[in-house]
């Protein structure tokens, strides 16, 4: 496993223990038509389970491809914080930087799904 794909494992662990110990910090990224409580968990748990599944070989081809699904997913969720006058993420840079960052992590488990980056596995 590559110390990339690995620190991005750790990342999503980190998040996904988050979501539980301070769920009322993702609140506020929610559409009001979200249930809340049932996203924050749901997002929690899939971030800490596919981290961890990141970690064993014989899940991680299956973990990057439900990662790229999950950073497709959280993609609306960052285009609508950049849309707002006051973006969540503290400022209209740090909201753009992290729109781009979503890209990035996007394309780049693509390519490792696709199998482009065989070896970062």
């Amino acid at each position: 496993m590559s110390y990339p794909l690995a620190g991005f494992a750790i990342v999503l662990i980190l998040a996904g223990i988050y979501h539980f110990y301070n769920p009322a910090f993702y609140d506020p990224f929610m559409p009001e038509w979200f249930p809340k409580q049932l996203a924050n968990a749901a997002g929690g748990l899939a971030e800490i389970l596919i981290g961890a599944a990141l970690f064993y070989g014989p899940t991680r081809q299956y973990a990057i491809w439900a990662a790229f699904a999950l950073m497709v997913i959280f993609l609306p969720l960052h285009i609508i914080d950049l849309a707002r006058e006051r973006p969540l993420m503290g400022s209209k840079m740090a909201a753009v930087i992290r729109l781009l960052i979503q890209f990035v992590l996007i394309w780049w488990l693509w390519r490792l799904g696709a199998g482009a980056g065989a070896g970062e596995g």
